[in-house]
């Protein structure tokens, strides 16, 4: 990752980003375009990956905690890159681990049974094979459809149940196929619906044309480009919104080591999470504190609840199966962040190894988030703090949906993790008559599925140090006695997980749980432990049977919180290969041991996401939907910890 510095049209740029000249290495650091040469140059040398070779994916191996803890700024720095890659030629798959600083590849592995992730390279390369291949253009012909450049096929991976018998050893691809109505104009608004093809993604081969009904298509108007809405006129009465912070923004960014008031921490990237926060710390007491080793969003799970033959295998794995990283995409200045704006770049790879770089991948900025805190006393008047939070974010586009990512550190020790879902819904047809019951009538004789995004947070909390114990944490009304003879009283009980049976918690919203974690080796001026509470937002169950294939590959889904002893190479909850996968290989089984967490260093994995019950209202481009969590101090201080904070500017109070 290298970085620029940027600002919103019309204001000076921001802080520089990247790596300055008086910048050091860090092992944290992601891996730079040399690297990635490294990487793939060093398995063609020493292990024969070849012309007919791809990789998967290159990222930089993170050191273990112990070996971060010993390291001492300018001190050598040892750099690994774990690999996944395969031959097209006979489908192996081969995971490595590559010593960057050594120059040697220190293993490599045979992968049986699984594949790797899909790429976006085969996602191009299968569009430019179906539009020469003779028996798709003769299907695209029988609908009507004769003008190729305005057709999109969108080529989705899935599970292993669902692959046909006869293709189960092959790399596989299923295809959705759009038509634009118009040049430029959005495809997702006119399925061919009944047409989608089968590929084998190795030999870019199409196998099946997988034709299985028509839908005379209907009137519809699906655009949201203005040029392209008939009759549309844009709001006269919209007046400019400026954000200026004429001193410059108040955080301090070199290299990958961002300060901010009393925050510190470093902010990573790779292919598969995207967006990475290490070493979350706060300055409390003349010392920075430890709040989090890592923080990222380590699975997307997005079942839609559709039986019917245009929908019933489709079930991505946006995270697991095409990489949060691989489709992160350009901000935009002005537009996705507004204010006093530093850009990072991202950089990662393609197939052949060869370095791809994401401009302004990530987005670094303040924003003003309304009062902190206030009392207006009939005496002393009015007290009030306004409250500013610092904003880390990013854009990825997975087909038709967006997901927007964002960080938020805040002056009282909070910490808050936002997602944003947008985009363009997946429609489908229907004739005449009575529509399906698996979605909502968005427009004539077209229906928008219900889905649902289930998203996985794994949250490497460190609170003062490794040695932590979670507590469920529910309130309970007592009943009338003679102790409460109006039933008043409210008590709250914390329950403490010792093991990691124990860990797998549900949502109540009857006792208005949450989760805390805790030092109880650390007290704080009251005498109590030192902690953070998850405090939960997006909850929903899973709503499957536990026969269906979605269930059993994504068996992470079934809990709200999982909690697991920290094991570096713990990273994937639902397996490190997603990929025509059968099972979930991630959190289930290794759960199954039933390890002790308590008073150990340990990873919550947090499931939340959108239940999205489509609305017409979400058509045709949808209105952000919102969902978020936060880690909130829970005496980790003593008191308010934003009494410090200053008034604004010329406020007294």
């Amino acid at each position: 990752m290298s970085g620029k510095g940027d600002g919103t049209s019309g204001h000076p740029a921001g802080h520089p980003a990247g790596q300055g000249a008086g910048a050091s290495r860090h092992p944290l650091d992601p891996l730079s375009a040399a690297e990635f040469r490294q990487a793939a140059a060093i398995l063609r040398r020493d292990r024969g990956v070849g012309e007919t070779w791809r990789f998967a994916s290159i990222e930089l191996r993170e050191p273990d905690k112990a070996a971060l803890a010993a390291w001492q700024p300018g001190g050598a720095v040892q750099r690994e890159a774990r690999v996944v890659c395969w031959n097209r030629s006979d489908g192996r798959v081969y995971s490595a681990t590559v010593s960057l600083t050594d120059d040697e590849v220190t293993s490599f592995a045979r992968r049986t049974g699984v594949q790797p992730n899909a790429t976006l390279d085969e996602w191009h390369e299968a569009d430019a094979m179906l539009r020469r291949d003779g028996r798709m253009i003769a299907a695209l012909a029988d609908r009507g459809i004769t003008d190729l450049e305005r057709v999109l096929f969108d080529t989705w991976t899935y599970g292993h149940a669902l692959v046909p018998q006869e293709h189960r050893s092959r790399r596989m691809g299923w295809v959705d196929v759009w038509y634009r109505g118009v040049a430029g104009g959005n495809p997702y608004a006119h399925p061919v619906n009944g047409l989608h093809p089968l590929v084998d993604l190795n030999r870019m081969e199409l196998l099946e044309v997988g034709d299985s009904h028509h839908v005379d298509p209907p009137d519809t108007m699906g655009e949201y480009a203005p040029r392209l809405v008939p009759g549309q006129r844009l709001r006269a009465d919209v007046s400019p919104l400026q954000i200026s912070q004429p001193d410059g923004a108040s955080f301090t960014l070199t290299g990958h080591a961002l300060s901010w008031q009393k925050w510190s921490l470093r902010i990573g990237f790779n292919y598969r999470e995207g967006l990475v926060l290490h070493q979350v710390g706060y300055h409390d007491g003349g010392r920075t504190r430890a709040v989090a080793h890592r923080l990222s969003l380590a699975e997307m799970v997005v079942p839609y609840r559709d039986p019917t033959p245009d929908h019933y295998r489709r079930t991505a794995f946006d995270i697991g199966e095409w990489g949060l990283g691989f489709m992160t995409t350009s901000l935009e200045r002005g537009c996705d962040c507004l204010g006093e704006i530093t850009y990072l770049d991202a950089v990662l790879h393609d197939t052949s190894g060869e370095p791809r770089a994401i401009p302004r991948a990530i987005c670094v900025h303040e924003e003003d988030n309304g009062v902190l805190w206030k009392h207006v006393d009939q005496a002393a008047g009015a007290e009030v703090r306004r409250m500013r939070r610092l904003v880390i974010s990013c854009h990825a586009t997975v087909a038709n949906y967006e997901y927007l990512v964002y960080w938020r550190f805040y002056q009282d020790g909070s910490i808050e993790c936002e997602i944003r879902a947008t985009g363009v819904m997946v429609v489908t047809n229907f004739p005449p008559g009575r529509q399906p019951p698996y979605g909502t009538l968005v427009d004539e004789r077209t229906y928008a599925p219900f889905h649902q995004h289930f998203v996985v947070a794994r949250l490497d909390l460190d609170i003062d140090g490794t040695q932590n114990t979670v507590y469920c944490s529910d309130s309970e009304a007592l009943p009338v006695s003679a102790d409460n003879p109006y039933g008043l009283a409210l008590v709250q009980r914390d329950t403490p997980l010792r093991t990691e049976q124990q860990g797998k918690q549900d949502y109540r919203w009857s006792t208005q749980r949450y989760w805390k974690v805790a030092n109880d080796s650390v007290r704080n001026g009251l005498g109590t432990p030192v902690g953070y509470k998850l405090v939960p937002g997006g909850c929903f169950p899973a709503m499957f049977d536990p026969r269906s294939p979605v269930i059993r590959r994504a068996e992470a889904i079934s809990h709200a919180l999982w909690v697991t002893p920290y094991d570096r190479d713990e990273r994937w909850p639902c397996g490190e290969f997603c990929t025509q996968s059968e099972r979930d290989q991630g959190l289930p089984v290794w759960t199954a041991r039933d390890r002790p967490i308590e008073d150990a260093d340990i990873v919550l994995w947090y499931v939340f996401g959108i239940h999205h019950v489509t609305r017409p209202e979400d058509w045709p481009v949808m209105p952000v939907d919102t969902v978020s969590f936060w880690l909130k101090p829970d005496g980790f201080f003593d008191r308010n910890p934003a009494l410090d904070v200053p008034a604004s500017p010329g406020h007294g109070g």
